[in-house]
């Protein structure tokens, strides 16, 4: 079998018509039947049974589909390293970014930009374990999460880590003191996320683990809304610095909540193992660079 006879039968059994799948590799039907026969001899096995006007895989034919997968993957990756040896910078940078995104991100893409001036961008937002799945379906190739997150399939760049405020209206009496969870727990709280989100995950976790039981009265994810209805004194929240760093001129007081109470990792993540582009890796160098200075 060779790499063609492996993109036919892919075809064929996403397709699960010769006819469809003969229109998508632009051949003619015969000579995809020929293919497919000569692939069950060589192996000795049925890949595909007819039922009805569709083929369905057997049991040695998902075997088969999976490997291929693999396969032409690869083959689609070291074609593309290979011609890139020659391209230096010109290339695209395919990034997904958390729903609250890094603060400094349009610095360090400007500086980017100065540094690698052909290259174009592919920027996707979103939530960070969706963040994760495009990166292990190369949809990105990279990605800035909030953690913490199963990342056993990636290669991690620690960023910096994001505390988190405690913010109420203008209206309220003022904490002169450093704010505790305790403090807060009978607060009408709206949250800046939706519950099975990171955001939202930090926060209960936090008050899970001093025994806690905060008075949450809503959801918001509009971080606009949020601090709307949070300076008309509708209840108070919990937000990363990124958002009250990106959002001023709301009538809010913000008080630190410590560090060792609440606070978010953030980071670079990219498939292990898998060849990352040369525009990646400029990127994930130049991350790199601005960390250590």
């Amino acid at each position: 079998m060779d790499i063609r006879q492996l993109r036919y039968f892919i075809a064929i059994v996403e397709e699960r018509k010769i006819s469809a799948a003969a229109e998508r590799l632009h051949i003619s039907q015969p000579p995809l039947s020929q293919h497919l026969k000569a692939m069950e001899e060589e192996l000795g096995a049925r890949l595909v049974e007819r039922s009805g006007k569709y083929f369905e895989v057997t049991q040695a034919g998902e075997a088969l589909y999976k490997y291929a997968l693999q396969m032409v993957q690869l083959m689609e990756e070291a074609k593309m390293e290979v011609k890139e040896v020659g391209n230096g910078a010109n290339g695209k940078l395919t990034i997904g970014i958390n729903t609250f995104s890094v603060v400094e991100l349009p610095e360090i893409l400007h500086q980017f930009q100065q540094q690698y001036p052909k290259v174009t961008y592919r920027i996707q937002q979103n939530e960070s374990s969706h963040l994760c799945q495009l990166v292990k379906d190369r949809i990105v190739e990279l990605a800035i999460i909030r953690m913490p997150l199963e990342l056993d399939e990636f290669s991690v760049l620690h960023l910096y880590t994001e505390p988190f405020y405690f913010i109420t209206s203008t209206k309220k009496e003022p904490f002169n003191h450093e704010i505790s969870l305790a403090d807060i727990q009978n607060e009408p709280l709206l949250l800046p996320s939706t519950e099975g989100l990171g955001v939202h995950y930090l926060i209960l976790e936090a008050f899970s683990r001093q025994q806690l039981q905060p008075n949450i009265v809503g959801e918001c994810s509009d971080t606009s809304l949020l601090l709307e209805l949070i300076s008309s004194d509708f209840g108070v929240s919990i937000i990363p610095e990124t958002i009250l760093n990106r959002n001023k001129g709301y009538a809010i007081n913000a008080y630190k909540i410590p560090d060792d109470i609440l606070s978010a990792s953030i980071g670079l993540i990219w498939l292990k193992n898998h060849y990352l582009s040369k525009t990646a890796q400029n990127f994930v160098d130049l991350l790199k660079q601005r960390i250590l200075m």
